[in-house]
C-alpha cells in the first residue's frame, strides 16, 4: 500500500463555525464529533478535524482539487456568503480566479485566517 494522508488537525477559533463554513463553500458534509475535533470528510479518505484554542496558532494553507463543472457553484457560495476570493495566494487580486495549468484556481480565507485554496488541475510537479 502507498503512503497516503488519512487527516489532519486544522486549528480553529470556533470549531463549528470552521467546519461549517469550509463544508458549505465545498459542497461537504460535518460529520459527528470525535473527542475535540469536528471532522470535515474530504471524500477522498482525508478527514481535517478541526480543533478548537483559544491559543495563537499559525494559519495554515490548505488547498483541494475540485471537480471542474464545481468550481462556478464554489464561487458562487463565496459570493454569496459575501467572502472575497483571489487570485492569489498573496490576496492582491480580489474578485478574480486564476488559470493555472490550464485550470481555474482561488483563494479565500476562513474564519480563523486559513488560506484555503481551490483548483481545478493539479499544479504540475
Amino acid at each position: 500500500m502507498a503512503v497516503q494522508l488519512d487527516h489532519t488537525i486544522v486549528h480553529a477559533h470556533d470549531r463549528r463555525v470552521s467546519a461549517e463554513f469550509l463544508a458549505e463553500v465545498l459542497g461537504l458534509a460535518v460529520g459527528s464529533p470525535m473527542g475535540p475535533f469536528l471532522p470535515v470528510d474530504t471524500g477522498n479518505g482525508v478527514t481535517l478535524d478541526y480543533y478548537q484554542t483559544d491559543g495563537d496558532f499559525t494559519p495554515g494553507h490548505y488547498a483541494f482539487l475540485v471537480p471542474d463543472e464545481e468550481f462556478d457553484t464554489m464561487i458562487g457560495r463565496l459570493e454569496r456568503m459575501r467572502v472575497t476570493y483571489f487570485a492569489d495566494p498573496g490576496h492582491t487580486e480580489p474578485g478574480r480566479i486564476n488559470t493555472l495549468f490550464g485550470g481555474r484556481g482561488a483563494y479565500f480565507d476562513d474564519p480563523s485566517g486559513h488560506n484555503m485554496e481551490i483548483i481545478t488541475r493539479p499544479y504540475a510537479r
